[in-house]
């Protein structure tokens, strides 16, 4: 058996080394024989182990060569296994048959671009399970008025309905980071509209003119992003939203409100 890779800070891995936790991930996973999964960052592998003798099919990807290395000797006794070495911002997501499941230890520094990329392929994804830093946990659950609440919470919950599963302790991980980990589901869609390519483009210009100065109301926000005043002010009047009122305050349905409006104009 080859020693395993150490860490590396530069791609700011930390190793999960509780078995108790790879149990509670699979719970809330659901996993049935026929799955496919889709695993982002298996670093040494403690949950990929299990994953190949769960499921039919585990495409993993990572970033770390040496990693890849080590993954390929330790599992190889697993047909069940593709292994992927490449940036999961710039993996091929098209090739990924439909319903996969997503299951993932994103790495601190890239873990909410990777949940973009990932909700933007949400027709292709049955389900994802994903641990990440617990402050951004709290951000894909938080509610309207909330601290927390925001640009990701919105994006999240349009494409989704999140639920944060359990808090995994820093002392789970070697070496220990110095926050708290959360592992989040994220399933269905929402309540949200049919699948629109050009109207989810609509709602994330929306949604980003309005958060893109927090601290200032939803029409000033909008303006300084270069949206034309009179027709900003029409959509929120026709919404009977208060231009007054700040982005953190829009419930997910009246972003999705406003954008139809805008987008009809």
């Amino acid at each position: 058996m080859p020693a395993p890779p150490r860490p590396r800070k530069r791609l700011g891995q930390h190793f999960l080394i509780d078995p108790n936790i790879v149990r509670k991930i699979l719970k809330v996973a659901a996993l049935r024989p026929e799955d496919v999964v889709f695993e982002i960052g298996p670093g040494r592998g403690a949950l990929t182990q299990v994953l190949c003798e769960r499921v039919s099919r585990v495409i993993a990807v990572e970033i770390d060569r040496h990693l890849v290395e080590y993954l390929a000797q330790t599992c190889a006794q697993h047909g069940a296994l593709e292994l992927h070495h490449g940036d999961a911002l710039a993996f091929p997501y098209d090739t990924l048959p439909g319903g996969t499941i997503v299951i993932a230890n994103l790495p601190y520094y890239v873990s909410t671009p990777l949940v973009f990329r990932l909700l933007e392929e949400r027709d292709r994804i049955d389900r994802m399970v994903l641990m990440l830093q617990r402050e951004v946990a709290d951000r894909m659950v938080a509610e309207p008025g909330s601290r927390d609440y925001g640009l990701l919470s919105v994006v999240t919950q349009y494409h989704t309905k999140p639920r944060k599963a359990f808090v995994v302790p820093a002392s789970c991980f070697r070496p220990v980071p110095q926050v708290d980990s959360a592992v989040v589901c994220l399933a269905g869609r929402a309540g949200r509209n049919p699948v629109d390519d050009r109207f989810d483009e609509v709602f994330m210009k929306v949604v980003r003119g309005a958060f893109a100065h927090r601290r200032k109301t939803l029409i000033n926000s909008c303006r300084e992003e270069g949206w034309d005043e009179p027709a900003i002010r029409r959509a929120l009047e026709r919404t009977r939203i208060d231009p007054r009122r700040r982005a953190e305050t829009l419930t997910v349905r009246e972003f999705i409100a406003l954008a139809h409006t805008v987008r009809q104009a």
